[in-house]
């Protein structure tokens, strides 16, 4: 049996001189473990008064986790919080039944600029722990375990390998670590996880025989434990997966193993709008005042489409 199940490429959106490439979900491969969504945003430089500005917006089913390179970036959520995230650092949002949370470069970053580079992703929450209440947890990298294996060095972000054990609260296995590996690193990978793929943030690897570069990502063959990672060049690397969760449908920001809840949590953001996000199902997130709308909706400010419903003079 062959140790490699696929090799995926990222798909890069140009989102106005910020770039984002996008892993998972692919046609071919929906999800490792329980990560149901990957993208690399970066990397960026930004001038002075630039930066990002994701408006608040609503998950349901997932925990987001932030991981940084370079630069910082500021989270705001529905529960209160207001956190930068630095290199280094994890911030881990557990939606459950719902929250609302914005991510925007905060005042001191944008004044000067900087150079960005990070990994969002989603993991998807076991079944009977998807209507939770909401939850954040932030991690300082000087918590996250830190340790040197064939030549590399691993810091583990989320869950159990090698040993050790990361302190950030999760809901089902899961292996996730940013690696970094000198040319001719050498390492094995973890025990005990079905799923697992590795991320090639930038250089060059050979796996089960084949070499990866930049921006490609191996899918290894579930229960494959026996491959190992040879660096052929500097690397940064990123290993994930752990218990495959089982089928979950996606839609904008949510994730569900019901259809019907996904339309639940549409239903309940335009409520939200409509109501001004007062005693609603969604709240808005401490110190922010806009909102993304479904796809497909108006824009804030924008008059209604016109139909023969809603008919305009």
């Amino acid at each position: 049996m062959s140790q490699l199940e696929r090799i995926l490429e990222g798909k890069t959106k140009d989102l106005g001189g910020f770039s984002v490439a996008r892993i998972l979900p692919m046609a071919q491969r929906r999800h490792v473990g329980p990560f149901v969504f990957y993208d690399q945003m970066g990397p960026a430089q930004f001038k002075p008064g630039e930066g990002i500005n994701v408006r608040p917006h609503p998950h349901i089913g997932l925990a987001t986790v932030t991981y940084l390179f370079d630069g910082e970036m500021d989270h705001r959520d529905c529960l209160g919080v207001h956190q930068t995230i630095y290199p280094g650092d994890v911030n881990w949002m557990t939606a459950g039944q719902g929250v609302t949370h914005s991510e925007r470069t905060g005042d001191k970053a944008r004044a000067s600029g900087q150079f960005m580079h990070g990994i969002q992703v989603w993991v998807a929450l076991p079944e009977d722990c998807q209507e939770i209440e909401p939850e954040f947890h932030h991690h300082g990298a000087g918590e996250l375990p830190d340790f040197e294996l064939g030549g590399a060095h691993f810091r583990l972000i989320l869950g159990s390998a090698y040993g050790h054990t990361s302190p950030v609260k999760v809901y089902s296995p899961i292996v996730y670590a940013h690696i970094e590996a000198k040319a001719g690193a050498r390492f094995d990978l973890p025990q005990g996880h079905e799923e697992l793929a590795l991320h090639v943030v930038s250089g060059r690897v050979e796996t089960a025989g084949e070499p990866l570069s930049g921006g490609h990502m191996a899918i290894f063959t579930p229960g494959q434990t026996q491959a190992s990672v040879t660096a052929t060049e500097d690397s940064r690397l990123m290993l994930l997966g752990g218990q495959p969760l089982g089928t979950r449908h996606m839609e904008w920001n949510f994730v569900s193993t019901s259809k019907e809840r996904i339309e639940q949590a549409k239903a309940d953001w335009r409520a939200s709008i409509a109501a001004g996000f007062k005693d609603t199902p969604f709240r808005m997130p401490v110190e922010e005042h806009e909102y993304i709308p479904l796809p497909g909706d108006p824009e804030p400010g924008e008059p209604p489409a016109c139909t023969e419903e809603n008919p305009t003079s």
